[in-house]
């Protein structure tokens, strides 16, 4: 009898891997079939990267109606706030002199409180903007849609780096497609920009390129800080590893990369580049922030509320604290952790201990959460909280500025809770992935990679013999071992001295 040709190692079926899914496919026509392998289709559109752009086009649809109201009767407060469709794009179109000069950020006595490539993409949506017909809109309104037309693009972007840099768990990138706070916090900032430079990072240093790598995550950096972060996680796989040269290389590309955009401004305009600096260090307890929420339970007037003045030192010193945790977790932990299992932790550190934990955070860790806990149970009782956080804030903001009697308005308890349970949710997240990181069996993505004794030893050029398990051969050499984003790092042996085990252990890294 012939042999059976070589079969292509499938997708990761969610329905089959996930336990909500599983839950839930009985309705939709149950599993899927034994004799159907994920992820192929004989159909020649619907492939899967389509259905998931499909997927984030309709999602986006969804994000402008819900900002229908502000589109056709303006930003103004406090309808704004009633409606839930605020953002900075509109307020800082007019408030920062961007409608009257396109190059408002970089003129002398500027008040762009932005890194530098947030000025250059909010002055070049601006020259757009000005320079499109209005057909009777308000010029707001047209840089509101110039601003969201890049924002869907990044978005679509950010879908698809998603799901190449999650091996055969694509669909997974389901959920940077439908996630509800990118739906509602999308068009607040231009913070897409700097998740989409960040993820195209990952992505790049999966790939083993850990120079490009670097340049994206230089990039991201000038556009907001958070993507620089991620050098933390490579750290640490550094530090297990003793192997530098990736990092060195990564560290290299990311500081060209924000010095090529950075200096330009800080030798012509030192002043205008230096602004989001001065603002960010002095700057009081924000909204939302776990130190607003203090103060906001404090009696008034009272002697133990956090100031300006010593908010500095508090954010800094709890994210170093924080930081120093994950460290001795990542460089201790049984099992080397995956880059995306670190980055999220560091990155939710970081906003937990920011000054201020604005709505429009929730996309700094979508995709972080797609690659690093894809779990659809606890990635939608994370959304759940950051939906009601989003309308609680606005509705706590109308108080603020509409003429209505108290009796009309929010509570001022219910938003506090609201902003404790979208903490809780974000600190939920990260036990969660702790506990994967010590127990590894229970990590979904570990779980999905193919057995080390699987892999064939080695790949005959110009043959396709099968191995025992019938799957390619080629197309098992190709797996990661254990981290599909972890690139150079992605099944390198533990060497530091304090973790050095018998060479046994480190035959197979899959748990």
């Amino acid at each position: 009898m012939p042999e059976s040709p070589p079969r292509r190692l499938p997708a990761v079926s969610p329905t089959q891997d996930d336990s909500l899914l599983a839950a839930l496919r009985r309705g939709i026509g149950g599993p899927v079939g034994a004799h159907t392998v994920p992820g192929r289709s004989a159909a020649r559109f619907f492939t899967p990267f389509r259905v998931l752009i499909l997927l984030t086009t309709l999602a986006a649809v969804v994000a402008v109606l819900q900002k229908s109201f502000c589109r056709i009767n303006g930003w103004g407060q406090p309808d704004v706030y009633f409606a839930g469709c605020y953002s900075d794009w509109t307020a800082l179109y007019a408030g920062r002199g961007l409608a009257e000069n396109a190059l408002a950020p970089f003129a002398d006595g500027s008040t762009f409180e932005y890194p530098v490539l947030a000025a250059l993409v909010a002055s070049m949506t601006a020259m757009i903007a000005q320079t499109l017909p209005s057909f009777g809109a308000s010029a707001s309104l047209i840089y509101f849609d110039v601003n969201f037309l890049f924002v869907f693009a990044l978005w679509v972007v950010t879908v698809i780096v998603t799901a190449r840099s999650a091996g055969r768990r694509y669909w997974d990138a389901a959920m940077v497609a439908v996630a509800p706070g990118i739906i509602l916090a999308g068009s607040i900032n231009w913070d897409m920009w700097a998740v989409a430079l960040m993820m195209l990072g990952m992505w790049l240093f999966g790939g083993g390129k850990p120079g490009w790598a670097g340049v994206m995550l230089g990039l991201g950096a000038a556009m907001k800080v958070f993507p620089m972060l991620l050098l933390g996680a490579l750290l640490i796989l550094a530090v297990r590893s003793l192997r530098f040269a990736p990092l060195a290389w990564t560290v290299l590309g990311a500081v060209v990369a924000w010095l090529v955009v950075n200096l330009p401004l800080m030798i012509a305009n030192p002043e205008a580049w230096s602004l989001f600096y001065t603002f960010s260090s002095e700057r009081p307890p924000g909204w939302s922030s776990i130190w607003q929420i203090y103060n906001e339970v404090l009696p008034d007037g009272s002697a133990l509320a956090v100031t300006g003045a010593s908010l500095g030192t508090l954010s800094v010193v709890s994210f170093v604290l924080c930081c120093g945790g994950i460290f001795l977790l990542g460089v201790l932990a049984p099992h080397r952790p995956r880059f995306a299992q670190l980055a999220l932790l560091i990155v939710a550190a970081f906003i937990l201990c920011n000054k201020v934990y604005s709505p429009q955070f929730v996309l700094w860790l979508v995709p972080l959460v797609a690659l690093a806990l894809p779990n659809w149970r606890d990635f939608l009782i994370w959304q759940l909280a950051e939906v009601l956080h989003f309308f609680a804030i606005w509705a706590h903001l109308s108080s603020q500025v509409s003429g209505h009697e108290n009796v009309h308005q929010l509570d001022s308890s219910i938003y506090v809770m609201a902003v404790l349970a979208h903490v809780a949710a974000t600190v939920y997240l990260m036990v969660r992935v702790v506990q994967q990181i010590l127990r590894p069996e229970d990590d979904p993505v570990r779980r999905s990679l193919p057995a080390q004794s699987e892999r064939p030893t080695t790949v005959p050029v110009g043959t396709r013999k099968l191995n025992a398990t019938h799957w390619d051969p080629g197309d098992l050499a190709a797996q990661s071992i254990d981290d599909p984003q972890g690139g150079p790092y992605d099944g390198a042996a533990d060497r530091a001295p304090w973790l050095i085990r018998s060479t046994t252990a480190d035959v197979d890294t899959r748990i």
